[in-house]
């Protein structure tokens, strides 16, 4: 445990253990025959945790490619130093060929218009560009329809100064426990690759899988994975029988700011939402939804005071939580407390914390404000 001099008095504060991070890749790596690789899914600040930092983690433990979602988020990483292949899964507007091409960033292409921007930079430049193309296959997004892809890949290949390096696409429910549609997907993908491979037109690179796939539907892997969700040690869906254990890499930890009694009917929080039946324990907890708490919580959420388990009491706001300590021994101001992850015995997890608010473990950690420092367990 990091002690409260280390962390210059932070009151709110999320642990990201890296060695979780290189362990939920490692274990993932194991599942995949040796000619798969992993492209480590760093976009939105790879969820929350630190997109620097967990991208070093990840290919210091045996990731070939990473991938966000943003021109931007590329840029940044090679601003870091971390020069590793890098996919803009999003899309990529014209305007941007230029930063795209100068801190060589593979861009996933949809559009003529930006293959001319991206040809043009490249020429300049008097260099050879590599790009990916997408394809939709029933995600209904970003992407190419399958029938446009022969012809747009075939326009392609009159603007001198690209090469097609891969086709991809991306799988609406690889998450669900009945993989149907994802094979249907699947035929819709090799469909397209087996139209331009009848076309003349041959492209190394093939990925289709997300976590989910990488984990349940081998057929999916082709030439890479692309680990998200699972390497941050957050389970895909809750109907999924995972074949590995993953280990959650954030913990997101405030302390006691005000410990009181409230006497019977004192009220807590904006709306008055909760009335004390009785003399009540209550520790203030200084984080909100201004921090990613979602608010949603209030009054049904809990968390973790010397391990044991504390109620949300009265609306969750901007900047601060109540919570009923009513039955926890020995509770003292500038106490930890564990909002999701570990403390001793006891867990509070992302997902518990998603269905008390309704969604998905995926938000819980990409909400996570700016001015949450993350604190790099190594």
């Amino acid at each position: 445990m990091i002690d409260n001099k280390s962390l210059n008095g932070y009151l709110t504060w999320a642990e990201i253990d890296l060695k979780a991070i290189a362990r939920n890749v490692q274990a993932v790596k194991k599942r995949l025959d040796p000619t798969v690789g992993v492209m480590a899914v760093v976009k939105a600040n790879a969820y929350g945790h630190g997109a620097v930092e967990v991208a070093r983690a990840a290919l210091a433990a045996g990731a070939e490619w990473l991938a966000v979602n943003r021109v931007e988020e590329g840029v940044a990483l090679r601003q870091a130093g971390i020069e590793a292949r890098t996919l803009v899964l999003g899309y990529c507007p014209p305007g941007q060929a230029g930063l795209v091409v100068e801190h060589n960033i593979t861009p996933a292409v949809t559009t003529l218009d930006t293959a001319e921007a991206l040809a043009e930079r490249a020429q300049q430049l008097d260099r050879e560009f590599v790009i990916h193309v997408k394809i939709d296959t029933g995600m209904g997004r970003l992407g190419l329809l399958p029938e446009e892809a022969v012809d747009f890949v075939g326009a392609l290949a009159e603007f001198s100064g690209l090469k097609i390096e891969g086709v991809f696409s991306h799988l609406a429910t690889a998450d669900d426990p009945d993989p149907s549609f994802s094979r249907r997907q699947l035929q819709v993908y090799q469909d397209v690759t087996q139209a331009l491979e009848a076309a003349g037109i041959e492209i190394p690179l093939h990925h289709l899988a997300n976590s989910a796939a990488g984990l349940q539907l081998p057929e999916t892997h082709h030439h890479l994975v692309r680990l998200g969700v699972a390497m941050y040690g957050l389970t895909p869906s809750i109907k999924l029988d995972l074949p590995v254990e993953l280990r959650p890499a954030m913990t997101l930890k405030t302390r006691v700011a005000r410990l009181r009694v409230l006497p019977a009917g004192a009220a807590v929080g904006y709306g008055r939402t909760f009335v004390a039946p009785e003399p009540t324990a209550v520790a203030l907890a200084p984080v909100g939804y201004g921090d990613g708490y979602p608010r949603l919580c209030s009054n049904r959420g809990e968390m973790l005071v010397r391990g044991q388990r504390a109620r949300v009491i009265g609306a969750v706001s901007m900047d601060q939580t109540s919570l009923d300590v009513s039955g926890i021994d020995d509770v003292s101001q500038d106490d930890e407390i564990v909002v999701f992850g570990r403390q001793g015995e006891a867990e509070i997890s992302a997902e518990e914390v998603a269905r008390w608010a309704e969604t998905i473990n995926y938000e819980i950690v990409t909400r996570l404000a700016a001015r949450v420092p993350r604190i790099y367990l190594e």
